[in-house]
């Protein structure tokens, strides 16, 4: 944790990992791509309403595994969640798919 962090735990201030908080435009990215591959048009409505599920239900797992695990932070309950998708991907395909 660097010393920025440590400051902010001192405080009680929740930080959100950066991989959620930059998450967005990656999101929308690939949704870009999808309806480029599908020859389709999304409104904007209809992609901002799957950018916000997508991120609330990311922040929810996010807050769950948070609560669950009692990490010390959010980014430690962000890389439990990351650890814990490989091992299962892993579990499915093996080591080399």
């Amino acid at each position: 944790m660097n010393s920025h962090a440590r400051l902010l735990a001192e405080r009680d201030v929740p930080v959100l990992p950066d991989i959620l908080a930059n998450a967005g435009g990656v999101i929308v990215s690939y949704l870009e791509w999808a309806q480029n591959t599908q020859e389709y048009a999304w409104t904007l409505e209809e992609v901002n309403a799957d950018l916000e599920r997508r991120l609330t239900a990311a922040f929810e797992k996010l807050i769950d595994a948070y609560s669950e695990y009692e990490t010390p932070d959010l980014r430690t309950a962000a890389y439990i969640i990351a650890l814990d998708r490989n091992a299962t991907a892993h579990a499915h395909r093996g080591l080399f798919p």
